[in-house]
């Protein structure tokens, strides 16, 4: 019986997980999959990753029901840090940058978080925005661009539909003559410098859940 499930999908590669906190790691979550986990005898459920439109995603009468069963619930980083910025009054614990934003209001839509990935093996094939919108805050922060290529930047993102947001398509469709020199430079700054706040956060979630499983009762 299963003692702590984890939602873990293209936020964190699982071999790094089970690094941080050892638990039955399963796919994105869509709706139902937390009362089955709940059901399997699960104390502690991380929702990390879940499905936004593949699929019907974790509703929040899901999450309350698990709670009420007395299951402890960490929300973060993706669909999880969403969820827990709505329902963290109602006993969910949210975790890391990503849910802070939600909560706070600066971020307010699920295409923040939103990405294509691989069916298998969970590996990223387009950017979440919320990453994207952190790495050019940091180029510009590190003098790579500056605040007009920056706007252009994540004006360009924010039209793209989320599976088509990549930076070599965000560079080539905000590029005019006079940032292309930035543009350039921005290209390099993320080939070794990109955000990745969702898996940060992921990484941070799990350590929360490693310590509050040390503090369950045997």
């Amino acid at each position: 019986m299963p003692e702590i499930i984890v939602f873990l999908g293209p936020s964190l590669d699982r071999e790094s997980a089970r690094k941080f906190c050892d638990a039955e790691y399963r796919p994105p979550a869509a709706r139902g999959d937390m009362l089955r986990a709940a059901a399997d005898g699960a104390r502690i459920i991380g929702l990390i990753d879940g499905v936004f439109f593949q699929e019907c995603a974790v509703a929040h009468r899901e999450i309350l029901s698990v709670l009420r069963a007395g299951v402890k619930v960490i929300g973060a980083s993706s669909m999880g840090a969403l969820r827990a910025a709505e329902l963290d009054t109602l006993g969910m614990e949210g975790v890391g940058d990503v849910y802070r934003l939600y909560k706070e209001g600066v971020l307010e839509s699920d295409d923040e978080v939103a990405l294509i990935f691989d069916p298998v093996y969970f590996i990223p094939a387009s950017e979440p925005l919320v990453n994207i919108r952190c790495t050019v805050r940091r180029a510009r922060e590190a003098g790579v661009i500056g605040r007009e290529c920056a706007e252009q930047l994540i004006n360009r993102a924010k039209a793209l539909y989320f599976p088509d947001r990549t930076y070599d398509t965000i560079v080539s469709v905000a590029g005019n003559e006079v940032i292309e020199a930035e543009l350039r430079r921005f290209s390099r700054f993320v080939k070794t410098s990109a955000c990745d706040l969702k898996r940060e956060d992921a990484i941070r979630a799990l350590h929360r859940i490693r310590e509050i499983s040390i503090g369950l009762p045997g």
